[in-house]
């Protein structure tokens, strides 16, 4: 069975955005050493345009062959002209708004996204499924991950939008490794016990 791993960024006080869902901030701690851990490690996470402009455009998934994302965390890549943001991946978006696929390689899924990452957790295969974001999709697949992966940024935000948008319920995982960079940031990796 494959797994599905929440690999997302947040703030130390565990918000992936601020109020609006806005995560530039994290954007100043790329410096060399972190965006080679990113490209050496994670480069299926990478947009299509971040990759043409690493010159990553080709390399093989290494993680992730598919990406499940909500409606917010599609409509930056939509913004900024990219139908297919990750091109390089199968593409699975949750929205009730979008009423056709913009691009042949977006499946759109507007009910029952628990049942369609079970279905694609359930095909053969060597690589994940990464979920992508935002908060409200990973409140609704809270008890469908499998591994999280999250990339703590040295910054407090107060308020904004949290990891899981859900209702109080504990779930427990067991951490596996941590990674500290000069940056400040710190990775995690944890696997639902």
């Amino acid at each position: 069975m494959r797994k599905l791993t929440y690999l997302v960024a947040c703030s130390i006080d565990g918000f992936i955005g601020d109020p609006g869902g806005d995560a530039s901030s994290f954007m100043r701690y790329i410096d060399e050493e972190y965006l080679e851990f990113l490209t050496g490690e994670y480069p299926d996470t990478l947009p299509a345009e971040g990759r043409r402009t690493l010159g990553l455009d080709g390399v093989a998934n290494k993680r992730f062959d598919t990406v499940v994302q909500g409606r917010g965390s599609y409509q930056l890549g939509l913004d900024a002209g990219e139908p297919s943001p990750y091109g390089h991946l199968r593409e699975i978006v949750a929205s009730r708004t979008i009423e056709e696929s913009p691009h042949p390689n977006v499946e759109i899924v507007r009910d029952g996204i628990v049942e369609r990452v079970r279905e694609l957790k359930a095909e053969e295969g060597d690589l994940g499924i990464w979920l992508c974001g935002g908060s409200r999709i990973a409140g609704e697949l809270v008890d469908e991950i499998d591994e999280l992966v999250i990339k703590t940024y040295p910054q407090v935000y107060g308020s904004g939008m949290p990891m899981f948008a859900s209702g109080f319920a504990i779930g427990d995982f067991a951490l596996d490794a941590v990674r500290s960079f000069g940056n400040g940031v710190v990775v995690r990796w944890y696997s639902r016990r």
